[in-house]
């Protein structure tokens, strides 16, 4: 076997941990890394079934064991933290200063720098995790995405039995591709150097309401759909009686009444990944036949 370490040699496959990497965008990212040639390891709360070049690690990242099991031998991680609390991270900050990976923490553009707190649970942990990883000396690279295409996944089950989608509203933001998220988070843990800039801002290329998604995939779908915005004290009850925890609920709530909508759109995807980021109706017209 040659050795792909040796001066003026092929450059050594990094090892890449990802975490969330069963969610829709942790998968994508994996799937990017993989056929980059990387060694890539998962962490999972669960064992299931084995993909092809991929290495998993039982745990949680709550659980030092297995944080420090999953980080041996580790040059990079993508961190998506899960929580709505950043007070079970203090672990998880011991074992990668530990580790010593380059880090890359997936965070949310509904951060406002300028603000005391955030305008609701879910910006306030993103905020919360950032301060931390800058804390411990971790000079992470941190890529605030927007609200992801795929979350819209959640509407199929409406879908499939009539043409309007009851649900919470929320401000008009940039909804960017999963897809062009996970090429842009692969670029940079792929990268061969340290990078110049240590936050990117990833969006879509406009900016939409949720009325103006449930229209674009009605036209991919070719049908006349409709967007019903449900009232916070009823969406509140729906969810949790579909069973969701209720902090989640509470914290969803938060951030469809009070997080400001956003016209902000950049070129950060187009920086990392060498191509602009897709539409949502190209985003919809790949996926229709998920809502069918």
């Amino acid at each position: 076997m040659p050795d792909d370490t040796r001066p003026g040699g092929p450059r050594p496959r990094p090892s890449i941990l990802v975490t969330g990497a069963t969610g829709n965008l942790g998968r994508e990212v994996v799937t990017r890394l993989h056929a980059n040639g990387a060694r890539v390891r998962i962490l999972v709360r669960r064992q299931s079934a084995p993909r092809a070049g991929v290495e998993s690690v039982v745990g949680d990242l709550t659980d030092p064991a297995s944080v420090r099991e999953a980080l041996a031998g580790i040059d990079a991680v993508l961190l998506l933290w899960p929580m709505l609390d950043s007070a079970a991270a203090h672990h998880l900050i011991e074992e990668l200063n530990a580790a010593a990976p380059r880090v890359v923490y997936l965070s949310t553009t509904a951060i406002d720098d300028e603000a005391a707190r955030q305008s609701d649970p879910i910006a306030q942990v993103h905020a919360d995790m950032e301060a931390l990883l800058h804390a411990a000396g971790l000079h992470p690279v941190v890529l605030r995405s927007d609200t992801l295409a795929s979350n819209t996944r959640g509407w199929a089950p409406q879908l499939r039995t009539g043409d309007v989608v009851a649900g919470l509203d929320i401000a008009r933001t940039a909804v960017v591709d999963e897809r062009d998220v996970a090429d842009a988070a692969a670029a940079v843990l792929l990268a061969h150097h340290e990078p110049d800039q240590r936050l990117h801002v990833l969006t879509g290329p406009e900016v939409l309401s949720r009325a103006d998604q449930v229209a674009l995939l009605g036209a991919a779908l070719r049908r006349r759909l409709r967007f019903q915005p449900v009232p916070a004290d009823l969406a509140r009850s729906q969810m949790l009686a579909d069973g969701r925890p209720e902090p989640l609920v509470e914290a969803l709530i938060a951030a469809s009444v009070r997080r400001p909508g956003s016209d902000r759109t950049t070129d950060h995807i187009e920086r990392l990944t060498g191509r602009p980021p897709a539409t949502f109706a190209r985003w919809a017209a790949d996926h229709a036949h998920e809502f069918m």
